[in-house]
């Protein structure tokens, strides 16, 4: 199993910062990368919705999920909020290394200068 993921979470555009910095500032991520505004067409309670949303991009570690996954379901505004995450089977070394100093668990800062 991969040490490091990714977890992809769909939120309104409003609470994406606020929820990115309480994760981070947790250290349950490491990054979260937030994109543009995005379409999103679903089902939900047995209607089509078509809403606005921003994508959020976090990457941590493999053990942190089931802690990350209950701060986000604490803090979410949905009731059943998207959740995946997806395995880094590759990655720069030294990105991997931050990610492992800028998470719970182990102790270390951000190089200065790094960009996520």
């Amino acid at each position: 199993m991969a040490n490091h993921i990714v977890v992809f979470v769909t939120t309104p555009a409003q609470q994406a910062p606020g929820i990115a910095r309480t994760l981070v500032e947790e250290r349950l991520v490491a990054c979260v990368n937030i994109t543009p505004e995005i379409r999103s067409i679903y089902w939900w309670q047995g209607e089509i919705e078509d809403d606005s949303e921003v994508l959020c991009m976090m990457k941590t570690r493999q053990e942190l999920f089931a802690a990350l996954q209950r701060r986000i379901k604490a803090i979410h505004p949905y009731e059943v909020p998207e959740i995946i995450a997806l395995p880094i089977v590759a990655g720069s070394q030294p990105y991997l290394d931050w990610i492992d100093q800028n998470t719970a668990g182990i102790r270390g800062r951000q190089q200065p200068g790094h960009t996520s």
